[in-house]
């Protein structure tokens, strides 16, 4: 036992949740020490159980909320505790979109000294629920018949699940009836403990515009019983179906696709609209799960960029194409670089579809592309970024630098990689206008945001 920290491992105290983490547990202090408490709200009194105290901070579990939060809900999901897919059910929405606000001014200030940045309201979404265009759901079995649905927190147990609240309900219909198609001819799920059975994931994908329907098989080898009857009962009771895919992972593994891909029955790829400009989206095409929201980011990234018909755009970090085919509406010239090379392929094929000729992708990593566009003469009046995760490569800010466009418009879905990469921009030179976060995932703690940065004369 420690006994200089201000816990112990089993006691029980009384505490106030001051914030959130990033992953909505409830922050309390006790004498400046953090324990982190899943389901608390800022501004909650409550009892709660030390479960561990590490020297630096603790976890605790709450047992009893003494005073609630005014946003404090009933989540609406039967399966939310055990999920974990979704971190804030039980927080009011607009509850939500005000922790998210205070989350990317924190990191500003906190890991950017960016404080006097101003940072618009978060946009949020009318109807924050049934908004995913695409399930991923691991299949197994439970007495003796397939069960699917999501991983229970922290493991590898599965949790059947009828409906996901976030997801559109077109693909729960699509995976309730491709399980119970599957189950009556005696499809066997893979057991992967014992590196046996056909069926992994199932996989829908809709349209959200367009109504077309998407089914991937993941499965072990090549094999998947009675496979012509599945599809014409797919076919037969499945409506807007277009593409029945199987994708083959022979690997012990917890990546969801292998290498192999081919059409069962029907096309190829399926089709959706982002506002005017419609996209091709093949089985393993990256794809915006909420297009609605993307809308509504492209569309203040485009303000950001206030294009005049004169520019020439670079969009590291390309993806499809889908903010480069954005921007060349208003471009002179875009240039989309993206490391993936399928990415790419479906970069030209969506810009070919939409009749766009004013965009050149190129396939790399946009810390070596760009500087070779650099030396060849290409010089950006905007470039735009929107980088995973881990945010921009060292290489690529340091491109920016010397290339100096007058803009950068910095799309983000991590803040704290985003204030980081803003602090080394200010310090060459830029000075950053202003923020606006996007809710893109409701329920949940992530928030993408859009940042304005120019360079100063």
């Amino acid at each position: 036992m420690n006994k200089t920290l201000p816990v112990q491992k089993n006691e029980y105290i009384d505490v106030v949740f001051e914030d959130l983490t990033h992953d909505g547990a409830g922050v309390a202090k006790v004498d400046g020490y953090p324990l982190f408490v899943p389901n608390g709200l800022p501004g909650e009194k409550a009892k709660i159980k030390v479960i561990k105290a590490n020297k630096g901070y603790g976890f605790g579990r709450l047992m009893e909320i003494t005073e609630a939060s005014p946003y404090r809900v009933e989540a609406p999901c039967p399966i939310y505790r055990e999920c974990g897919g979704c971190q804030l059910q039980h927080m009011s929405y607009e509850g939500q979109l005000m922790a998210k606000g205070k989350q990317v001014k924190d990191v500003l200030q906190r890991i950017g000294k960016l404080g006097d940045v101003k940072v618009h309201p978060v946009l949020g979404m009318k109807d924050p629920w049934r908004y995913r265009n695409k399930a991923q759901v691991p299949i197994g079995e439970h007495e003796g018949g397939l069960i699917g649905g999501f991983y229970q927190q922290r493991s590898h147990q599965i949790i059947d699940m009828q409906a996901c609240l976030i997801q559109q309900e077109k693909n729960d219909d699509v995976v309730k009836r491709v399980k119970e198609i599957c189950n009556r001819y005696g499809v066997r799920a893979y057991d992967e403990k014992k590196h046996k059975g056909d069926l992994r994931h199932i996989m829908a994908r809709y349209g959200l515009k367009s109504g077309e329907v998407m089914v991937v098989f993941v499965t072990r080898t090549n094999e998947l019983s009675n496979k012509q009857k599945i599809i014409d009962d797919i076919v037969g009771t499945v409506p807007g179906v277009k593409s029945i895919v199987q994708n083959i992972n022979s690997k012990k593994t917890n990546v969801i696709f292998g290498d192999e891909t081919k059409v069962l029955w029907g096309e190829e790829v399926i089709y959706d609209y982002i506002g005017d400009i419609r996209f091709a989206i093949s089985a393993r095409s990256f794809y915006q799960v909420n297009p609605e929201q993307t809308k509504v980011l492209y569309d203040k990234a485009l303000e950001y960029a206030s294009l005049t018909g004169k520019e020439t755009v670079i969009d590291a970090y390309c993806g499809i194409g889908t903010i480069s085919l954005f921007l060349a509406q208003k471009a002179h010239k875009v240039y989309g670089v993206e490391i993936v090379p399928e990415a790419i392929e479906d970069a030209k094929r969506n810009a070919d579809l939409n009749g766009i000729t004013n965009v050149e992708f190129a396939v790399g990593e946009a810390e070596t592309v760009i500087p070779d566009w650099y030396e060849k003469g290409v010089q950006a009046d905007i470039l735009v970024v929107d980088p995973p995760r881990k945010g921009c490569d060292e290489k690529l800010l340091q491109t920016i630098l010397s290339m100096k466009p007058k803009k950068v418009v910095y799309v983000s879905c991590n803040p704290a990689t985003l204030a980081r990469d803003l602090r080394v921009l200010e310090d060459g030179g830029y000075q950053t206008v202003e923020i606006q976060p996007v809710d893109m995932f409701p329920q949940t703690t992530h928030v993408e945001t859009v940042a304005l940065i120019e360079l100063k004369l």
